[in-house]
């Protein structure tokens, strides 16, 4: 035996041979309890970081029902991550100076296929690096045509039953990306900018967007405002920057009488709330803000017998961003006399764009919405009925206040990369039915030969994708209708679904709501949650703080195991792990514990000596630390199985740390090295055993050296024990 364990020499070599002997490869003619988790999948085009290491919880759970006799399954997969990929790609386009505009959309979609394949292997050996023990015989991708058909049949059910509708609402718009986003994939932040007020004929409002006053349609104030109450119905002439319109008073609830002067104008176009009281008043939307974030005067310049001072000021605004058009306005009012004043200390929060971080524009158009309530409320059922529970609990209450109070969903992404929605519109103009945009539309899972609605015109499929979180939300009963029935039936709803809780809104949630409508079962029995990765001051970690750790450099430097065991030591379930390079070499050196230990043994495992003669009070002696030891190890087992089963992985995992080095070494070895010695059979044997036991117990957490050390003494693998 080798005077240290060396990773960088064995965990390569361990890592196949457990999939050679297919120890993972699960079997659903099992006679065994089945256990399942399915992997998040990660994007198929990324390398791996802190967050994706964090999986060690799943294959702790996995190599544990392992060891007590389970069937297991943990299924690997790749993410196609639509916007994420298309995002990541056209920056390597900008790099050539090139765009997705430079290419059709078939030529695109090809050329960013081929980018995420070179590449999805690199993702794939970095989990065999960390010893993940998924089955990697039913490796399944997002786009496998297989799962697309299922993300099919999903959408015309919802389509079908009347839980999906298209409809022409705002959008959370980002410019620069070129696509909508839901509500949870807009960011907010506190931001300072002027507080204009303007005069509105006998009022002054006070907005932040002047350059959006071109469309406004109505002023609004609260019927309980006693200044204005009186106002409420009438209609007033309203002298603005390209003459004057007519706007009439209405009643809000929703407006703040404290902010600014108590009096709003009401945009439809171009913000939520607005829009929604436009539909209540029956308010035309009109647009001034294009898709490329440029203000649009069109409309305008087209008018006939226009004054010659009000179509300059058109052309001067027509076509630049909205910014500079805000500045060229708020000169304009000024020079009006439009212009009261200007609070430069106003402070709001604003939607940008998670990604780039740019400006979200509320902008009006047809998208694929799914109503969430119905599907929302069989979800919550399933939690209060027990059907699925939250680890930690408090996460319980939190996945139900997301279900209250999710808004519709917004499922098209304006992008080429993904899954495009089978949705297709009959052009013949005799078919259109006014004022009902869905009717217009068939849904089809096969390419469909006819318009299903007219059955003879040249019909169109929407060019939309969808959002990549639509087609997750069905990943555990995708991937195990994929594999085959049999699967499904055996391992579906899965056990665990184990993940980051800052995606329990985004994904966890959808999960449970499609999952339950389309099974008619919660997807999984048990929802565990861990927090986040964090530096050793509890700071996130990012790229410009200079605080990132390279997950695969600490396996190379100090090996997986030290690396899994970091992540999980000294961490209370579903809170955030603080996580130095000083607390991975700390697991390092108890995986070198381990492997001394081992080495003690084996140098003593010699044949007794017979000859050996004990004086009497010292063999009562070492008989009663024998006993000692014996009752110890019982006692560990006891609270390790305790842990293990209530999801308490890293107190089961700090009882073995503390046992191995403070207990065992420390005490019971020093206290015994002599009689071991000696050739004391019974000391060796009772050694062997609590050490062989503890190795067991120890392998989903640091499986590399567990498994190096039995094979020194054992001609199977651990992974043939029991627990």
């Amino acid at each position: 035996m080798d005077s240290k364990f060396t990773p960088s020499e064995a965990e390569e070599n361990l890592s196949r041979f457990w999939e050679s002997k297919e120890f993972f490869r699960a079997n659903s003619h099992s006679k065994k309890k089945p256990f399942s988790i399915i992997l998040p999948p990660p994007n198929a085009n990324a390398d791996l970081h802190l967050g994706h290491a964090m999986y060690v919880y799943e294959d702790i759970m996995i190599r544990y029902h392992k060891l007590r006799g389970f069937e297991v399954l943990w299924l690997p997969g790749a993410d196609h991550a639509g916007f994420e990929t298309q995002y990541v790609f056209e920056k390597e386009l900008k790099k050539q100076g090139k765009s997705r505009f430079d290419y059709p959309r078939d030529e695109l979609y090809k050329m960013i296929w081929d980018f995420v394949h070179k590449n999805r292997g690199n993702m794939e050996n970095q989990l065999r690096r960390l010893g993940f023990s998924l089955d990697w015989s039913k490796n399944i991708f997002t786009l496998d045509p297989k799962v697309i058909t299922i993300v099919y049949q999903t959408f015309k059910k919802l389509f079908d039953e009347g839980l999906i509708y298209r409809g022409s609402r705002l959008v959370n718009y980002c410019i620069r990306c070129g696509t909508s986003f839901s509500d949870l994939e807009v960011n907010y932040v506190e931001r300072n900018d002027p507080l204009y007020y303007v005069k509105y004929g006998p009022f002054v409002i006070a907005t932040a967007r002047p350059e959006t006053k071109f469309r406004d349609t109505a002023l609004a104030v609260n019927p309980k405002d006693k200044r204005y109450k009186k106002y409420i119905g009438q209609t007033f002439e309203i002298v603005g920057l390209l003459g004057s319109i007519q706007m009439t008073v209405i009643a809000d609830p929703d407006v703040d009488p404290k902010f600014g002067t108590g009096i709003m104008k009401v945009t439809p176009a171009h913000d939520p709330h607005d829009f929604e009281l436009g539909l209540k008043y029956h308010l035309p939307v009109t647009p001034i803000i294009t898709f490329d974030g440029r203000m649009d005067f069109s409309w305008f310049l087209e008018k006939k017998n226009i004054d010659e001072k009000y179509r300059l000021r058109a052309e001067k605004y027509h076509g630049q961003k909205v910014a500079a058009a805000r500045k060229l306005m708020v000169e304009d009012l000024k020079e009006d006399g439009l212009m009261i004043k200007v609070d430069e200390t106003y402070t709001h929060r604003i939607g940008v764009c998670y990604k780039c971080g740019t400006v979200i524009e509320p902008l009006p158009l047809p998208q694929w919405y799914v109503k969430i309530q119905p599907l929302a409320q069989k979800a919550i059922q399933a939690i209060k009925n027990k059907k699925v529970v939250f680890v930690p609990k408090r996460f319980e209450k939190i996945a139900i206040q997301w279900l209250s109070n999710f808004h519709d969903w917004n499922i098209s992404r304006q992008i080429v990369w993904g899954i495009r929605i089978p949705a297709y519109r009959c052009a013949n103009p005799k078919s259109q039915i006014p004022n009902s945009i869905e009717k217009k539309w068939f849904v089809s899972v096969e390419k469909p030969e006819k318009c299903q609605i007219c059955g003879d015109c040249a019909f169109e499929q929407d060019s939309d994708t969808f959002d990549t979180w639509f087609s997750s939300a069905q990943w555990p009963f995708a991937t195990l209708q994929y594999i085959n029935n049999g699967f499904y039936d055996y391992f579906y709803p899965t056990s665990v679904m184990e993940t980051g809780y800052d995606i329990l809104p985004w994904w966890v949630c959808r999960m449970l709501m499609i999952g339950s409508y389309i099974t008619g079962k919660a997807p999984f029995k048990v929802v565990f949650l861990h927090g986040m990765v964090r530096d050793k001051h509890g700071q996130k970690m990012s790229k410009s703080k200079g605080n990132v750790i390279n997950p695969i450099e600490m396996v190379d430097t100090y090996g997986a195991d030290a690396l899994r065991s970091a992540l999980i030591f000294g961490i209370k379930e579903g809170s955030d792990t603080m996580l130095s390079e000083e607390k991975i070499i700390g697991m390092r050196n108890f995986g070198n514990k381990i492997w001394n230990i081992g080495r003690f043994i084996f140098i003593n495992r010699q044949i007794p000596n017979p000859k050996s003669q004990i004086p009497n009070k010292t063999k009562n002696f070492k008989t009663k630390i024998l006993n000692d030891l014996k009752k110890e190890f019982r006692d560990e087992k006891k609270k390790y199985f305790k842990y293990m089963d209530s999801y308490k992985f890293s107190m089961a995992f700090e009882t073995l740390y503390q046992f191995i080095w403070h207990r065992y070494a420390d005490y019971y070895i020093e206290e015994l090295k002599e009689p071991l010695r000696n050739g004391n059979i019974k000391v060796l044997d009772a050694l062997k055993e609590v050490y062989f036991g503890n190795l067991i117990m120890l392998h989903p957490f640091m499986p590399f050296v567990t498994e190096a050390v039995w094979k020194i003494f054992n001609t199977n693998s651990i992974l043939d024990s029991k627990l």
